[in-house]
């Protein structure tokens, strides 16, 4: 949800490391909470892409409130995508909201379970989403059983994008699944 970064880290600073999260992700919120406290360092920072920049010594208590406005901003933001009903994944149009994968060659009807799935990959393409993260939020839990019915919809799903050489879902072995779209 959030990345708490020092400048100086023993094998890699906060800047480098922040500069990796950024060409994977734009929209995770980054606090530095560091000793480096030049104006430089703190402008190096935010041109990182850092939410904030607090230096040490800080109350715990104003890291804990300054976290907390950063998330709360962070899932508003996000909102309008979590809620977005229509995807194009390669040559497919995914419309969420009336559960149907629209080809050239054909139109799937999708269930509504199928769907939620489909639409975590898409809202999260071209990164990986661990299977704990699915199962929680499709399922509501990450029993083994649902595991198992997990891998039944990642194979249906895959059959019905199959038109399409160039939409691939990936299992990262032990970590979770990634849909991968050249569109």
């Amino acid at each position: 949800d959030l990345c708490i970064l020092d400048v100086m880290m023993p094998k890699k600073d906060g800047f480098s490391v922040a500069q990796s999260i950024r060409e994977k992700n734009q929209d995770i919120p980054i606090v530095f909470v560091t000793a480096k406290s030049l104006k430089e360092d703190r402008i190096k920072g935010f041109q990182l892409g850092a939410d904030d920049y607090i230096t040490k010594p800080f109350s715990i208590e104003e890291l804990i409130l300054r976290v907390e406005v950063i998330l709360k901003r962070s899932k508003r933001e996000g909102q309008p995508v979590q809620n977005k009903d229509s995807f194009t994944v390669g040559e497919f149009t995914f419309d969420f909201k009336n559960l149907l994968i629209v080809h050239a060659t054909k139109t799937q009807e999708l269930t509504q379970r199928e769907a939620e799935l489909l639409r975590l990959l898409c809202v999260n393409k071209n990164q990986v989403v661990e299977r704990d993260t699915i199962l929680n939020v499709i399922w509501g839990d990450d029993s083994y059983f649902n595991g198992r019915s997990l891998d039944v919809f990642i194979s249906r799903l895959r059959k019905y994008l199959k038109a399409d050489v160039k939409v691939e879902i990936v299992n990262v072995h032990r970590v979770g699944f990634k849909l991968t779209a050249n569109d």
